[in-house]
């Protein structure tokens, strides 16, 4: 019988290279892709358009974008009044004595950059997973990084794993045996010039994407998503379809 459902699969999808290059790899591994783009008040709200525009030349089967308001947390150079970095890479990345929130000073002392927004890819995969047990999807794919990438905590594989073992533990479809939920993450040990190669070879428009921080129509050059961006291309030896030089 040939009655065979194609898998489904939920993708975070923020329109950054990251996220547009592994929604790319999971569209050609066959699966049905159901996007999830998240309009969380956030400084760069920009990138929601590239997320539409990225999923709509994938040809998702729907894109869902849920809207939350996370400045009233705050806590990020995204989310609250507080400068993004410029011209410095993570690692540089140092509370200066100008610093007013203590919090701010505790959390970033090892070096996680101010562009660290609070549980965010936690808060985002929940929602991940609560759309793919109702869909029945039992691959979520998140574009996280662990090489080429700005040092967030929920970005590392242990993090990843941990998370799989609760989504496993706290729904009902995987209680009753009927799912076993995945976090993919096929981008995690890959430099940004490989993962750039990859979209190209997969056919990824990367006109469409969106990595700077800013808000701005026109990207800063200067902030760490930037600066790894153009890392990124220059080592793959690849114009940014982005940049005006």
């Amino acid at each position: 019988m040939s009655n065979k459902k194609r898998r489904k699969a939920v993708v975070l999808l923020s329109g950054g290279i990251d996220s547009s290059t592994t929604m790319a790899i999971a569209k050609a591994e066959g699966y049905e892709i159901y996007a999830l783009s998240f309009d969380y008040s956030q400084r760069h709200k920009r990138e929601l358009a590239s997320a539409k525009k990225v999923a709509s030349s994938l040809g998702v089967e729907k894109h869902l974008i849920i809207k939350f308001d996370l400045r009233e947390i705050g806590g990020s150079a995204l989310t609250a009044e507080i400068e993004v970095p410029k011209g410095v890479t993570s690692n540089e990345l140092r509370v200066t004595s100008k610093e007013k929130d203590l919090s701010l000073v505790t959390r970033h002392s090892s070096l996680i950059p101010f562009t660290y927004v609070p549980a965010r890819n936690t808060i985002f995969l929940s929602f991940a997973l609560a759309w793919a047990e109702v869909l029945e999807a039992e691959n979520i794919f998140i574009g996280a990084n662990a090489v080429d990438y700005s040092g967030y905590p929920d970005c590392r594989p242990e993090y990843l794993r941990a998370f799989k073992d609760m989504a496993n533990l706290a729904t009902k479809a995987s209680v009753e045996g009927r799912l076993r939920f995945r976090i993919r993450a096929p981008l995690i040990s890959m430099k940004k010039s490989g993962i750039i190669k990859k979209g190209i070879e997969l056919g990824l428009d990367y006109s469409l994407t969106w990595s700077c921080y800013e808000g701005d129509e026109v990207p800063c050059g200067m902030c760490d998503s930037c600066v790894f961006r153009a890392k990124g291309f220059r080592e793959a030896g690849i114009k940014d379809p982005l940049t005006q030089d």
